[in-house]
Order: structure tokens, then C-alpha cells, then sequence
């Protein structure tokens, strides 16, 4: 028996592959029922997964759900921090909020020492803000 969270995980390594999988080859390759993989294909969706449906086909993630991982260095790392921190002072509210997302992946890959403003061999990433008018 898996964990929920790594079956989960699983399925959408699985249906990563582009092709459309059925539920029943889903759970099969998990070892648990049809009634299970559809529950977990509906909390996947629920979760924001973007799990599209094909009725008797099968199931695949939405074309540009994700994309391949990048290597980036530290530099490139902190300079595109940097980039997104001035973006999100000039661009709109929707703009912002994704930014935000990618701000956080960003700062998750970064060494410790390099996240913290201010920390030791930190960036220099300013906090922009939008000048005030008189």
C-alpha cells in the first residue's frame, strides 16, 4: 500500500507522458481500484492540477501544465529574483500573484545563506516599490 501523497505524486508523473491513461491501466500500475484513481484524479483537479478528461479514453495533463527543468546557476537564480521583485511592484494584481508563485519556486532552489536579504553572501535584490506621487 502507498501513501496517498506519493500515489499522487505518481499520477502525474504518469500521465506527464502526454499520452492518455486509462483509469484502469492507472491503477493497475498502482496497485489500488478504479474507484481510488478516479477519487485521486478528482482531488488532483480539485488541487489545481489541470487533469483533463477524455470519457472511455483516458487521462492527460493539460499541454503547458509544466515545463522541463531548468539549470540555473546561483547568479541566474538571483537575477531573475530580482527581475520578479521589480516586476511585481509595475505589473497588475494577476501579474503579481504569479509572479509571487515563482518568486517562492525560485528562492526554494537557492542555497540557504542566498534567501535571506541582508544574510551572508545574500543578493542584492532590492524591495522595489512604485514612487509615490506629490
Amino acid at each position: 500500500m502507498t501513501r496517498r501523497a506519493d500515489r499522487l505524486f505518481q499520477i502525474v508523473q504518469i500521465l506527464r507522458g502526454r499520452r492518455l491513461t486509462t483509469a484502469a491501466l492507472l491503477a493497475e500500475r498502482l496497485g489500488v481500484s478504479e474507484r481510488t484513481v478516479y477519487r485521486d484524479i478528482r482531488d488532483l483537479s480539485l488541487s489545481g492540477v489541470p487533469v483533463e478528461g477524455e470519457a472511455g479514453s483516458g487521462y492527460r495533463l493539460l499541454a503547458g501544465y509544466d515545463l522541463p527543468p531548468l539549470m540555473l546557476t546561483t547568479k541566474e537564480s538571483e537575477a531573475l529574483i530580482a527581475a520578479i521583485r521589480l516586476l511585481k511592484t509595475w505589473g497588475g494584481e494577476a501579474l503579481s500573484q504569479s509572479l509571487e508563485s515563482a518568486q517562492e519556486k525560485m528562492l526554494a532552489i537557492l542555497p540557504e545563506a542566498r534567501r535571506a536579504p541582508g544574510g551572508a553572501d545574500s543578493p542584492v535584490c532590492p524591495r522595489f516599490r512604485r514612487p509615490s506621487l506629490c
